[in-house]
Protein backbone atom coordinates (compact mmCIF):
# COMPACT_ATOMS: atom_id res chain seq x y z
CA UNK A 1 0.00 0.00 0.00
CA UNK A 2 2.80 2.08 0.54
CA UNK A 3 4.02 1.84 -2.65
CA UNK A 4 1.30 2.40 -4.48
CA UNK A 5 0.66 6.00 -2.36
CA UNK A 6 4.19 6.31 -3.29
CA UNK A 7 3.89 5.66 -7.17
CA UNK A 8 0.89 7.49 -7.15
CA UNK A 9 2.50 10.45 -5.49
CA UNK A 10 4.99 10.34 -7.95
CA UNK A 11 2.95 9.69 -11.34
CA UNK A 12 1.03 13.01 -10.31
CA UNK A 13 3.80 15.59 -9.65
CA UNK A 14 5.49 14.29 -12.99
CA UNK A 15 2.29 14.66 -15.15
CA UNK A 16 1.43 17.77 -13.69
CA UNK A 17 5.15 18.88 -13.73
CA UNK A 18 5.43 17.97 -17.46
CA UNK A 19 2.42 19.75 -18.17
CA UNK A 20 3.39 22.74 -16.70
CA UNK A 21 6.41 22.49 -18.06
CA UNK A 22 4.92 22.50 -22.25
CA UNK A 23 2.57 25.46 -21.17
CA UNK A 24 5.32 27.59 -20.05
CA UNK A 25 7.31 26.40 -23.28
CA UNK A 26 4.02 27.20 -25.17
CA UNK A 27 3.82 30.57 -23.23
CA UNK A 28 0.45 29.94 -22.19
CA UNK A 29 -0.47 31.00 -18.75
CA UNK A 30 -0.11 27.58 -16.46
CA UNK A 31 -2.35 28.16 -13.49
CA UNK A 32 -5.34 29.86 -16.02
CA UNK A 33 -4.60 26.41 -17.88
CA UNK A 34 -5.19 24.15 -15.45
CA UNK A 35 -8.03 26.08 -14.40
CA UNK A 36 -9.91 25.86 -17.62
CA UNK A 37 -9.03 22.47 -18.52
CA UNK A 38 -10.93 21.86 -15.31
CA UNK A 39 -13.95 23.80 -16.02
CA UNK A 40 -14.02 22.56 -19.35
CA UNK A 41 -14.79 18.62 -18.25
CA UNK A 42 -16.92 19.64 -14.54
CA UNK A 43 -18.41 23.26 -14.75
CA UNK A 44 -21.82 21.76 -15.63
CA UNK A 45 -23.59 18.37 -15.58
CA UNK A 46 -23.45 18.40 -19.66
CA UNK A 47 -19.77 18.87 -19.44
CA UNK A 48 -19.56 15.47 -16.48
CA UNK A 49 -21.39 13.76 -19.01
CA UNK A 50 -18.88 13.85 -21.87
CA UNK A 51 -16.68 13.20 -19.28
CA UNK A 52 -18.14 10.20 -18.63
CA UNK A 53 -18.78 9.17 -22.09
CA UNK A 54 -15.06 9.12 -22.62
CA UNK A 55 -14.36 7.52 -19.32
CA UNK A 56 -16.94 4.39 -20.24
CA UNK A 57 -14.98 3.37 -23.28
CA UNK A 58 -11.79 3.79 -21.74
CA UNK A 59 -12.95 1.26 -18.79
CA UNK A 60 -14.13 -1.29 -21.15
CA UNK A 61 -10.77 -1.41 -22.58
CA UNK A 62 -8.27 -0.86 -19.88
CA UNK A 63 -10.45 -3.93 -18.18
CA UNK A 64 -9.95 -5.70 -21.19
CA UNK A 65 -6.26 -4.81 -21.35
CA UNK A 66 -5.99 -5.76 -17.70
CA UNK A 67 -6.68 -9.45 -18.81
CA UNK A 68 -3.83 -10.00 -21.56
CA UNK A 69 -1.30 -7.97 -19.42
CA UNK A 70 -1.85 -10.23 -16.82
CA UNK A 71 -0.78 -13.08 -18.97
CA UNK A 72 2.14 -10.78 -20.08
CA UNK A 73 0.68 -10.10 -23.59
CA UNK A 74 1.00 -6.47 -25.08
CA UNK A 75 -2.20 -6.46 -27.22
CA UNK A 76 -1.79 -3.78 -29.11
CA UNK A 77 -4.75 -4.96 -31.40
CA UNK A 78 -7.09 -3.14 -28.74
CA UNK A 79 -8.27 -0.59 -31.66
CA UNK A 80 -8.56 -3.06 -34.18
CA UNK A 81 -11.05 -5.04 -31.98
CA UNK A 82 -13.24 -1.86 -30.52
CA UNK A 83 -13.38 -1.09 -34.61
CA UNK A 84 -14.28 -5.24 -35.19
CA UNK A 85 -16.56 -4.75 -32.13
CA UNK A 86 -18.60 -1.62 -33.64
CA UNK A 87 -18.87 -3.44 -36.65
CA UNK A 88 -20.37 -6.73 -35.56
CA UNK A 89 -22.86 -3.93 -33.43
CA UNK A 90 -23.79 -2.71 -36.70
CA UNK A 91 -24.30 -5.65 -38.59
CA UNK A 92 -26.96 -6.65 -35.93
CA UNK A 93 -28.77 -3.47 -35.95
CA UNK A 94 -28.85 -3.92 -39.81
CA UNK A 95 -30.62 -7.86 -39.21
CA UNK A 96 -33.61 -7.00 -41.41
CA UNK A 97 -37.28 -8.53 -39.97
CA UNK A 98 -36.90 -7.49 -36.24
CA UNK A 99 -39.02 -5.02 -34.90
CA UNK A 100 -38.16 -4.83 -31.24
CA UNK A 101 -35.48 -1.88 -30.22
CA UNK A 102 -34.90 -3.73 -27.20
CA UNK A 103 -34.26 -7.51 -28.86
CA UNK A 104 -32.39 -5.77 -31.79
CA UNK A 105 -30.41 -4.20 -29.10
CA UNK A 106 -29.37 -7.10 -26.93
CA UNK A 107 -28.08 -8.89 -30.12
CA UNK A 108 -25.84 -5.47 -30.99
CA UNK A 109 -24.54 -5.72 -27.68
CA UNK A 110 -23.40 -9.77 -27.77
CA UNK A 111 -22.29 -9.48 -31.64
CA UNK A 112 -20.11 -6.34 -30.50
CA UNK A 113 -18.53 -9.46 -28.27
CA UNK A 114 -18.20 -11.68 -30.08
CA UNK A 115 -17.07 -9.35 -33.12
CA UNK A 116 -14.34 -7.90 -30.71
CA UNK A 117 -13.24 -11.53 -29.16
CA UNK A 118 -12.90 -13.17 -32.76
CA UNK A 119 -10.05 -10.46 -33.53
CA UNK A 120 -8.91 -10.85 -30.32
CA UNK A 121 -8.49 -14.75 -30.86
CA UNK A 122 -7.15 -13.99 -34.47
CA UNK A 123 -3.94 -12.26 -33.25
CA UNK A 124 -3.54 -14.56 -30.40
CA UNK A 125 -3.32 -17.66 -33.19
CA UNK A 126 -1.52 -15.24 -35.01
CA UNK A 127 1.12 -15.63 -31.89
CA UNK A 128 0.36 -19.24 -30.45
CA UNK A 129 0.16 -20.87 -33.68
CA UNK A 130 2.39 -18.92 -36.30
CA UNK A 131 4.88 -17.62 -34.12
CA UNK A 132 3.67 -13.78 -34.74
CA UNK A 133 4.62 -11.64 -31.55
CA UNK A 134 1.30 -9.87 -30.46
CA UNK A 135 2.52 -6.39 -30.79
CA UNK A 136 3.30 -6.94 -34.77
CA UNK A 137 0.01 -9.12 -34.84
CA UNK A 138 -2.09 -6.72 -33.19
CA UNK A 139 -0.61 -3.62 -35.21
CA UNK A 140 -0.90 -5.88 -38.52
CA UNK A 141 -4.95 -6.02 -37.62
CA UNK A 142 -5.14 -2.82 -36.57
CA UNK A 143 -4.66 -1.92 -40.10
CA UNK A 144 -7.13 -4.39 -41.51
CA UNK A 145 -10.11 -3.51 -39.01
CA UNK A 146 -9.64 -0.28 -40.27
CA UNK A 147 -9.22 -0.90 -44.04
CA UNK A 148 -12.69 -3.21 -43.36
CA UNK A 149 -14.05 -0.13 -41.98
CA UNK A 150 -13.82 1.72 -44.61
CA UNK A 151 -14.90 -0.70 -47.01
CA UNK A 152 -18.06 -0.93 -45.57
CA UNK A 153 -18.89 2.87 -45.29
CA UNK A 154 -17.76 3.54 -49.05
CA UNK A 155 -19.01 0.50 -50.29
CA UNK A 156 -22.32 -1.74 -48.89
CA UNK A 157 -23.03 0.25 -46.03
CA UNK A 158 -22.90 3.71 -47.77
CA UNK A 159 -25.27 6.26 -47.28
CA UNK A 160 -28.34 6.59 -49.70
CA UNK A 161 -26.75 8.13 -52.74
CA UNK A 162 -23.25 9.09 -51.39
CA UNK A 163 -20.53 7.56 -49.32
CA UNK A 164 -18.86 10.05 -47.52
CA UNK A 165 -16.47 10.23 -44.83
CA UNK A 166 -18.88 10.97 -42.45
CA UNK A 167 -19.72 7.79 -41.80
CA UNK A 168 -23.03 5.60 -42.52
CA UNK A 169 -26.56 7.02 -41.82
CA UNK A 170 -27.83 7.33 -38.89
CA UNK A 171 -29.37 4.87 -36.78
CA UNK A 172 -33.54 5.62 -35.81
CA UNK A 173 -34.30 6.78 -32.52
CA UNK A 174 -35.57 3.93 -30.96
CA UNK A 175 -32.12 2.50 -31.42
CA UNK A 176 -29.70 5.43 -29.37
CA UNK A 177 -29.69 4.01 -25.68
CA UNK A 178 -31.36 6.38 -23.72
CA UNK A 179 -29.70 9.15 -21.92
CA UNK A 180 -30.68 11.61 -19.35
CA UNK A 181 -32.40 15.15 -20.82
CA UNK A 182 -29.53 16.92 -21.25
CA UNK A 183 -26.61 14.25 -20.32
CA UNK A 184 -24.33 12.97 -23.31
CA UNK A 185 -23.78 9.64 -21.89
CA UNK A 186 -25.86 6.76 -22.08
CA UNK A 187 -27.09 5.08 -18.47
CA UNK A 188 -26.54 1.36 -19.93
CA UNK A 189 -23.37 2.74 -20.82
CA UNK A 190 -22.35 3.59 -17.50
CA UNK A 191 -23.56 0.50 -15.81
CA UNK A 192 -22.11 -1.70 -18.35
CA UNK A 193 -18.69 -0.50 -17.42
CA UNK A 194 -19.29 -0.44 -14.01
CA UNK A 195 -20.18 -4.26 -14.17
CA UNK A 196 -17.11 -4.86 -16.57
CA UNK A 197 -15.19 -3.17 -14.07
CA UNK A 198 -16.45 -5.55 -10.74
CA UNK A 199 -16.50 -8.90 -13.11
CA UNK A 200 -12.92 -8.45 -13.90
CA UNK A 201 -12.18 -7.70 -10.42
CA UNK A 202 -13.99 -10.46 -9.11
CA UNK A 203 -12.36 -12.78 -12.26
CA UNK A 204 -8.93 -11.92 -11.88
CA UNK A 205 -8.11 -11.84 -8.38
CA UNK A 206 -10.83 -14.43 -6.91
CA UNK A 207 -10.80 -16.86 -9.58
CA UNK A 208 -8.47 -20.31 -10.33
CA UNK A 209 -8.26 -19.18 -14.00
CA UNK A 210 -6.97 -15.21 -12.59
CA UNK A 211 -4.23 -16.89 -10.36
CA UNK A 212 -3.35 -19.20 -13.66
CA UNK A 213 -2.88 -16.08 -15.50
CA UNK A 214 -0.71 -14.38 -13.46
CA UNK A 215 1.28 -17.53 -12.77
CA UNK A 216 2.17 -17.84 -16.67
CA UNK A 217 2.47 -14.06 -17.01
CA UNK A 218 5.35 -14.50 -14.40
CA UNK A 219 6.97 -17.72 -15.45
CA UNK A 220 5.62 -19.41 -18.47
CA UNK A 221 7.75 -22.48 -18.61
CA UNK A 222 7.09 -23.23 -14.65
CA UNK A 223 3.48 -22.92 -15.59
CA UNK A 224 4.17 -26.25 -17.51
CA UNK A 225 4.96 -27.98 -14.52
CA UNK A 226 1.15 -27.97 -13.19
CA UNK A 227 0.05 -29.00 -16.81
CA UNK A 228 -1.08 -25.60 -17.47
CA UNK A 229 -1.30 -24.84 -20.84
CA UNK A 230 0.20 -20.84 -21.25
CA UNK A 231 -1.08 -20.83 -25.17
CA UNK A 232 -5.05 -21.96 -23.91
CA UNK A 233 -4.99 -19.08 -21.27
CA UNK A 234 -3.29 -16.40 -23.77
CA UNK A 235 -6.33 -17.44 -26.27
CA UNK A 236 -9.28 -17.00 -23.33
CA UNK A 237 -7.21 -14.04 -22.01
CA UNK A 238 -7.17 -12.09 -25.24
CA UNK A 239 -10.48 -13.10 -26.26
CA UNK A 240 -11.95 -11.44 -23.32
CA UNK A 241 -9.97 -7.95 -24.05
CA UNK A 242 -11.62 -8.30 -27.39
CA UNK A 243 -14.86 -8.75 -26.07
CA UNK A 244 -14.46 -5.80 -23.63
CA UNK A 245 -13.35 -3.76 -26.47
CA UNK A 246 -15.53 -4.88 -28.61
CA UNK A 247 -18.45 -3.20 -26.42
CA UNK A 248 -16.73 -0.25 -26.09
CA UNK A 249 -17.57 -0.15 -29.77
CA UNK A 250 -21.05 -0.85 -29.69
CA UNK A 251 -21.25 2.03 -27.24
CA UNK A 252 -19.70 4.19 -29.67
CA UNK A 253 -21.96 3.47 -32.26
CA UNK A 254 -25.63 2.79 -30.11
CA UNK A 255 -24.83 5.89 -27.77
CA UNK A 256 -22.10 8.39 -29.14
CA UNK A 257 -22.46 8.44 -32.79
CA UNK A 258 -25.15 6.69 -33.64
CA UNK A 259 -23.48 5.69 -36.90
CA UNK A 260 -20.52 3.89 -38.06
CA UNK A 261 -17.69 6.08 -38.57
CA UNK A 262 -14.23 5.46 -39.77
CA UNK A 263 -12.39 6.25 -36.53
CA UNK A 264 -15.26 4.79 -34.61
CA UNK A 265 -12.61 3.90 -31.70
CA UNK A 266 -11.54 7.62 -31.32
CA UNK A 267 -8.26 6.08 -29.99
CA UNK A 268 -9.17 5.10 -26.72
CA UNK A 269 -7.12 1.40 -27.48
CA UNK A 270 -4.38 3.05 -27.04
CA UNK A 271 -5.17 5.62 -24.58
CA UNK A 272 -6.07 2.68 -22.78
CA UNK A 273 -2.67 0.86 -22.87
CA UNK A 274 -0.95 3.89 -21.50
CA UNK A 275 -3.78 4.28 -18.66
CA UNK A 276 -2.82 0.50 -17.82
CA UNK A 277 0.52 0.87 -17.71
CA UNK A 278 0.49 4.29 -15.45
CA UNK A 279 -1.53 1.59 -13.24
CA UNK A 280 0.90 -0.34 -12.49
CA UNK A 281 -1.67 -3.24 -13.79
CA UNK A 282 -3.73 -2.42 -10.30
CA UNK A 283 -6.93 -2.70 -11.37
CA UNK A 284 -8.45 -0.73 -8.56
CA UNK A 285 -6.39 2.03 -9.58
CA UNK A 286 -8.09 2.24 -13.03
CA UNK A 287 -11.53 3.83 -12.92
CA UNK A 288 -9.72 7.05 -11.00
CA UNK A 289 -6.66 7.22 -13.85
CA UNK A 290 -9.98 6.78 -16.58
CA UNK A 291 -11.70 9.37 -15.12
CA UNK A 292 -7.94 11.41 -15.53
CA UNK A 293 -7.40 11.08 -18.82
CA UNK A 294 -11.11 11.15 -20.06
CA UNK A 295 -11.36 14.79 -17.94
CA UNK A 296 -8.15 15.74 -19.44
CA UNK A 297 -8.97 14.51 -23.23
CA UNK A 298 -12.66 16.87 -22.95
CA UNK A 299 -11.13 19.40 -20.80
CA UNK A 300 -8.37 20.30 -22.74
CA UNK A 301 -11.10 21.54 -25.53
CA UNK A 302 -10.87 24.96 -23.72
CA UNK A 303 -7.53 25.70 -24.28
CA UNK A 304 -8.06 27.00 -28.16
CA UNK A 305 -11.20 28.30 -27.20
CA UNK A 306 -10.92 30.15 -24.34
CA UNK A 307 -7.00 31.21 -23.84
CA UNK A 308 -6.46 31.10 -28.06
CA UNK A 309 -3.86 28.34 -27.69
CA UNK A 310 -2.90 25.71 -30.32
CA UNK A 311 -5.77 22.87 -30.30
CA UNK A 312 -2.62 20.19 -30.54
CA UNK A 313 -1.46 21.33 -27.20
CA UNK A 314 -4.21 18.54 -25.88
CA UNK A 315 -2.63 16.11 -27.38
CA UNK A 316 1.18 17.03 -26.17
CA UNK A 317 -0.18 17.12 -22.29
CA UNK A 318 -1.68 13.73 -23.24
CA UNK A 319 2.25 13.30 -24.40
CA UNK A 320 3.65 14.25 -20.79
CA UNK A 321 1.09 11.65 -19.42
CA UNK A 322 2.74 9.28 -21.51
CA UNK A 323 6.19 10.20 -20.32
CA UNK A 324 5.51 10.00 -16.85
CA UNK A 325 4.42 6.46 -17.34
CA UNK A 326 7.34 5.47 -18.74
CA UNK A 327 9.49 6.71 -16.47
CA UNK A 328 7.86 5.38 -13.17
CA UNK A 329 7.49 2.12 -14.90
CA UNK A 330 11.62 2.52 -15.59
CA UNK A 331 11.30 3.09 -11.55
CA UNK A 332 9.66 0.72 -10.68
CA UNK A 333 11.52 -2.63 -12.68
CA UNK A 334 14.68 -1.02 -11.74
CA UNK A 335 13.62 -0.90 -7.88
CA UNK A 336 12.64 -4.66 -8.72
CA UNK A 337 15.84 -5.31 -10.33
CA UNK A 338 17.84 -3.93 -7.08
Amino acid sequence: MKRLSLDILLGSLLVFGFTALVLLIAGAPVLASFKNIWLGAFASTSKISQVLSVWVPLMLCSCGLIYTFRANLWNIGIEGQVTMGAIGAMAALRIPGIEHPALILTLAFFASFLGGGLWGLLAGGLKTRGGVHEIFGGLGLNFVAQGFILWLIFGPWKRPGIASMSGTELLPRDLWLSTFPGWRVATAGVIIAVAVLILTWLFLEKSRMGIKLKAIGQNPKAALLYATSPERYYLQSIIIAGGCAGLAGFLQVTAVYHRLIPSISSGYGYLALLLVMLSGYRIILIPFLALFFASLNVGAIQLPIVLQLDSALSGVIQGCCVLSALLILGLRQKRKQS
